[in-house]
């Protein structure tokens, strides 16, 4: 007989602002035990150098946790000109110092150049990635280094925000599987000196961003303090108000609102005929008042199949 899980049956997902020096599991279980959820999952680590956006979805969230990590993100990174460490920021062991050849904004701005759009990117020995059944980072931390083939990154955006003296920072915006460290170790050795990051935080996500968008709009993180503070005050009835719906994550997917009398086929699994669905790609199922179903996909006879269900929430 399966083990009852034990926690609230909570569903929806909670922006949480990563702090410094937390690994991205020990902050999912602080924030699980403080909703006290029955289950929790994050959408993609953060280093604990690095900071930022982590969401957290809890319950039947976590089955879309995999197209969050699709998604692209956005990250404000610090770097430093003149050091190469063996795991690309200050946590790691200096293993050279070179001289910083003079650099200004034109300069670096046209190295930056050589960085944007597609890019072949080798993943860093320090990285969660497995090989043979272990994490880099593993072997990393026993001195080992093994061959590691090269992925393709798309950088969208990579905007110098400022340089002064031997640091400059940056705002990238990157596709999924970009290693930020290894940009910037690219491009310190592209300059000719090496550099490392100094400081790494996430500000987006697929849908979200904790920092001002070209309108004004942003999503707002909740620290691990503010979030402490919510249940000291309201306990756990405190907390749910900030947990965001379901849907809330998949903004990058079209909508279609399904009739009265095609909701009980697609909920059993059935594909039915939809008027004017999306004919490629993933999207999302509304019943018709407005509850979210789950994700659908149009099959080659023109039905829409449901891909990705969701119990009534």
């Amino acid at each position: 007989m399966a083990r009852k899980r034990r926690g609230r049956p909570i569903n929806g997902i909670v922006l949480f602002d990563k702090p410094l020096g937390l690994s991205s599991n020990h902050a999912l279980q602080r924030v699980k035990r403080l909703f006290q959820a029955a289950k929790a999952g994050h959408t993609g680590s953060l280093d604990p150098a690095a900071s930022g956006l982590l969401p957290v979805c809890f319950g039947q969230a976590t089955r879309i946790s995999g197209l969050l990590l699709d998604a692209d993100k956005t990250y404000r990174v610090t770097g430093r000109l003149g050091v190469i460490t063996d795991s690309g920021d200050l946590e790691g062991e200096v293993i050279d110092r070179r001289e910083v050849p003079p650099v200004d904004e034109t300069a670096l701005e046209a190295v930056l150049g050589g960085f944007r759009g597609r890019v072949e990117q080798v993943p860093p020995m320090y990285s969660a990635l497995k090989q043979g059944g272990r994490r880099l980072y593993e072997l990393a931390r026993e001195g080992k280094t093994v061959e590691r083939k090269a992925r393709s990154i798309d950088f969208h955006e990579i905007t110098l925000e400022s340089l002064s003296g031997d640091e400059f920072t940056l705002r990238v915006h990157s596709s999924k599987g970009a290693y930020i460290r290894t940009l910037v170790e690219d491009i310190g050795a592209a300059i000719g000196c090496g550099a490392v990051v100094t400081r790494l935080r996430r500000i987006g996500l697929g849908p979200w961003s904790i920092e001002p968008r070209g309108d004004g709009s942003v999503d707002p993180a909740w620290t691990l303090e503010a979030l402490e503070a919510l249940a000291e005050e309201g306990g756990t009835e405190a907390l749910d108000r900030v947990i965001l719906p379901i849907d809330s994550a998949l903004d990058a997917y079209p909508a279609v609102v399904l009739d009265r009398s095609s909701v009980d086929p697609i909920r059993h699994g059935h594909p039915v005929f939809v008027p004017n669905a999306p004919q490629t790609g993933w999207f999302r199922l509304y019943a018709p008042d407005d509850l979210f179903l789950g994700m659908g996909e149009v099959l080659d006879d023109g039905r829409t199949a449901p891909r990705r269900l969701f119990a009534a929430l």
